[in-house]
């Protein structure tokens, strides 16, 4: 049994704190984001692993910063023998990457060294990859350039969604953490440097990577729905009753056919790109719940000839 610092913050880390707490390490101490204001009534709102930490009766810190000396002491009291992170969000200074016996752990979202930095998932699909790996990583202070400890392939299937490989890649990255884990109580760990090929960095999504480009292939605005579905969800905008709507696209598939670049085809959501097009199966409207097209259909028309505005600048 090992002494186990946790340090995560969203969704995605919560499967491995839990796997982590069932093979019986003892986790003396979970580090999480500090609550933040969120919903309607901008209350301050725990991180799920603060939550979960705090239903598993699991000392939660929230510290704002780790480097101060303070915090920094504070994290070496914990005598800890390994700590585990997975999407945390703050920087971890050499103090705190030499404090734990054994070192850091990062279970990465990636088949290092592709994809390091802050977004992988969604840069693999919106790449068009069909391939990818849950990594586990023992830290140094550079950006996600520690050896590799252990390595689990999963492959990124045609239609797959960035949700989709998101809650795979927790689960699948949950047990490795566990069996990295196991290795380390043995002496048995052996981690290898990341090789200089293959480097690419998975960039911050911005909120302008969202609209949908349609002088683009079919293919690159099919994987640019995917890898932001279901966050912030890739849009276009139409006229409709003679305003602006904005259109998020959850979910579409390619498909055969031809036209101007970002002209509906048909009645059936069919919207044509530079080369081939795409056909909208699942669609959400500002404020409404995720619905599919059929449904959208009902109350809101898309017939075939209309063409989506495709610059902020065609809205005037």
């Amino acid at each position: 049994m090992l002494r186990i610092v946790f340090m995560g913050t969203p969704d995605f880390s919560v499967p491995t704190l839990a796997a982590i707490a069932e093979a019986g390490h003892k986790v003396v101490a979970v580090y999480s984001q500090p609550p933040r204001p969120a919903g309607r009534g901008m209350h301050e709102q725990k991180s799920p692993v603060h939550k979960f930490a705090d239903n598993a009766g699991i000392a939660v810190l929230t510290p704002r910063t780790l480097r101060d000396p303070a915090a920094q002491e504070t994290f070496r009291a914990h005598r800890a023998d390994a700590a585990v992170v997975v999407a945390y969000g703050l920087i971890l200074p050499r103090t705190i990457l030499d404090a734990p016996r054994f070192g850091c752990f990062n279970l990465h979202a990636s088949a290092l060294p592709r994809w390091r930095g802050a977004a992988p998932i969604q840069r693999a699909v919106m790449a068009g990859d069909t391939e990818t790996a849950a990594s586990i990583m023992r830290m140094d202070e550079g950006l996600d350039t520690g050896p590799v400890c252990a390595t689990a392939p999963i492959a990124i299937g045609p239609e797959m969604t960035a949700g989709e490989l998101h809650d795979l890649m927790a689960a699948r990255g949950a047990a490795l953490m566990v069996e990295a884990l196991a290795a380390l109580e043995k002496n048995t760990l052996a981690c290898t440097p990341q090789p200089s090929d293959g480097v690419t960095y998975a960039a911050k999504i911005e909120k302008a990577e969202a609209r949908i480009d349609w002088a683009r292939s079919a293919a690159e605005v099919h994987n640019q729905i995917r890898g932001l579905s279901p966050w912030p969800g890739a849009f276009f905008e139409v006229r409709h009753e003679g305003r602006v709507e904005r259109l998020k696209v959850l979910r579409a598939t390619q498909v055969q056919g031809s036209g101007a670049a970002g002209t509906l085809l048909d009645d059936t959501g069919t919207i044509a790109c530079a080369t081939g097009a795409v056909r909208l199966i699942e669609v959400q409207r500002a404020g409404k719940k995720p619905m599919s097209l059929a449904e959208l259909l009902r109350g809101f028309s898309l017939p075939a000839g209309t063409c989506v505005l495709a610059t902020q600048a065609d809205e005037r």
